[in-house]
């Protein structure tokens, strides 16, 4: 019998997944917040949301290059404003186009805590039309923090009617 020229199929290893350049357990997309003042946002974050610190490394001009907290579950990479490096913070770019959401068990208590921390209210903590009770906050670093609970559950399709007789009042 005649030996066969096809190669054998080799298995090759599974790539690391994108978490595996963050922390330990990371999800697979984590924010990366840049900050006028990082170091202030970490002490902010810890008063208003409970946020814990895991890594900082600071430069010898004392600016934070790069900072990991976790705020329940969910890392956060932080890191100063560089103009020099394009990395600008929303107060620089005079806004924001992302909202952080952050899932509680009390919305009102968390927005609360968040604005005597020193957040501005965005959006006051109500009842939604999709089954949450739910808020938005401004930190004073300029990012945008929805902060909700879930008051009912409810499927796609409720969710859709429910939106089109709130779309009424609109």
């Amino acid at each position: 019998m005649a030996k066969s020229s096809t190669p054998k199929a080799t298995k090759k290893p599974a790539p690391k997944s994108a978490a595996s350049s963050g922390p330990e357990n990371a999800h697979t997309v984590l924010p990366h917040l840049v900050c006028a003042g990082a170091a202030k946002a970490i002490a902010f974050y810890t008063k208003a949301f409970g946020a814990k610190e895991t890594f900082r490394l600071d430069r010898a001009d004392g600016k934070v290059m790069h900072a990991c907290i976790v705020i329940g579950s969910s890392p956060i990479f932080l890191v100063d404003e560089y103009p020099e490096w394009h990395l600008l913070g929303p107060l620089a770019r005079n806004g924001t186009s992302v909202t952080l959401h952050l899932t509680v068990p009390d919305a009102d208590a968390a927005a609360a805590k968040a604005v005597a921390a020193g957040a501005t209210l965005t959006m006051p903590v109500d009842d939604m039309f999709w089954g949450d009770r739910y808020g938005v906050v401004t930190d004073p670093f300029g990012h945008r923090w929805s902060i909700a609970h879930k008051i009912k559950t409810m499927t796609p399709g409720e969710i859709a009617d429910a939106m089109r007789k709130e779309e009424d009042s609109w």
